[in-house]
């Protein structure tokens, strides 16, 4: 059976998928259908508080795994994300991979500003937070990111991702948060991010502790998805205005930090723009976002940095906000390849082919040889 190419066809399936599953299977727990719970009670489930009988609260091996696993297992995607922020890359695609990340980042920020004074911040137009906004838009798909510059791009396009790798999880949201006035106190950050900075300093110590700890960013994926998934409700994404709001985070990430990028990269004289292009989407992981914040604010609650209603508020808004981030990275999945496609295109028009460094930097007005062309299209 190909099961784990059936789930990779879907976009961000990795993460979506089992975010899916654990949501439908949680939808069914919580629904106590009495013939399910009197099995689980002849073969001696023990009881919730509430007084039922839920298989995904079984107790033991199980339950640690596939309901209440999330936040551990976030830990250690992000300390195998840390290990893989190689600091020795080249100039160029230090410059371009720090143009992204910052317009994509102040783009995000912008909007969830904006967001913020002129909404609700917690549930405003279309029931879109803050959090949500920020945490999906800054937030960008690594692995597209990798596979649209490999094939369109060139090679300090690619080599951007080292820096990319920068928005790969909960540190500029909670960045962000803490600017729009969230009180985070200090250790809050340090918990949050510890896993990430140590997983960066052994990766870059030693190149066999990176190697090892690559599949660690794609094998936790599926485990904390399914997680998170396990404690959401599948009607939270036939509600319209979830799908509304996270079809909107979709649109204004590509069209904002995509066109944000672009005109970074036209002010710093680059001439291919495939590099922003590919970057405008939401990352799969992204959707782990809101539970970290909230473990955060938590936290952040319990030294008295934050009152115990705003984290209640913030833990109350995760479900929703997970949802809405796991629409917009379909979404954005779908829109960004066809969007880095006709930027090509355009390119390819005007002379400038994104997948030669030379070409990609020279005038518009040069002439491209015929063996030029094939020897470009064949790469």
């Amino acid at each position: 059976m190909r099961i784990k190419d059936t789930i990779e066809k879907v976009p961000g399936g990795l993460m979506v998928v089992p975010l899916l599953l654990g949501a439908l299977l949680n939808t069914i727990d919580q629904m106590h259908i009495p013939v399910v719970m009197n099995v689980l009670q002849a073969l001696g489930a023990p009881e919730t508080e509430e007084g039922y009988f839920e298989f995904l609260r079984i107790g033991g091996f199980s339950q640690e795994l596939f309901k209440d696993s999330a936040l551990v297992l976030i830990a250690l995607f992000l300390f195998c994300v840390g290990s893989q922020m190689n600091l020795k890359v080249g100039k160029v695609a230090i410059k371009k991979g720090a143009l992204i990340t910052v317009t994509k980042y102040l783009t995000g920020l912008g909007v969830g500003m904006a967001f913020g004074y002129f909404f609700d911040p917690m549930s405003g137009l279309f029931g879109l937070s803050t959090l949500a906004i920020i945490a999906g838009m800054t937030n960008s798909n690594s692995g597209m990111y990798a596979a649209l510059t490999g094939q369109y791009g060139n090679r300090s396009d690619v080599g951007g991702l080292s820096i990319l790798a920068i928005n790969d999880g909960p540190f500029l949201t909670l960045l962000s948060l803490g600017i729009l006035g969230t009180s985070f106190p200090m250790i809050s950050f340090i918990a949050v991010l510890l896993p990430i900075t140590i997983g960066m300093v052994l990766g870059n110590l030693d190149p066999k502790i990176r190697e090892f700890l690559r599949p660690g960013e794609a094998i936790t994926i599926p485990f904390f998805a399914f997680s998170l998934g396990a404690g959401m409700n599948l009607a939270n994404f036939f509600n319209p205005t979830v799908l509304t709001g996270g079809l909107t985070i979709a649109f204004l990430t590509v069209l904002l930090t995509g066109g944000m990028g672009i005109l970074a990269f036209k002010l710093f004289k680059e001439k291919s723009y495939i590099a922003p292009v590919s970057e405008a989407s939401t990352a799969g992981n992204a959707a782990a976002t809101p539970a970290a914040v909230a473990a955060a604010a938590a936290g952040a609650a319990g030294s008295g940095a934050m009152t115990q209603a705003e984290a209640e508020a913030i833990q109350n808004i995760v479900p929703i906000a997970t949802a809405q981030i796991s629409i917009s990275t379909i979404a954005t999945a779908l829109l960004c390849p066809v969007l880095v496609i006709l930027v090509d295109k355009y390119q390819r028009r005007k002379g400038i082919y994104g997948n030669r460094e030379d070409l990609g930097t020279h005038s518009e007005k040069r002439e491209v040889t015929e063996e030029e062309t094939k020897r470009v299209v064949n790469n």
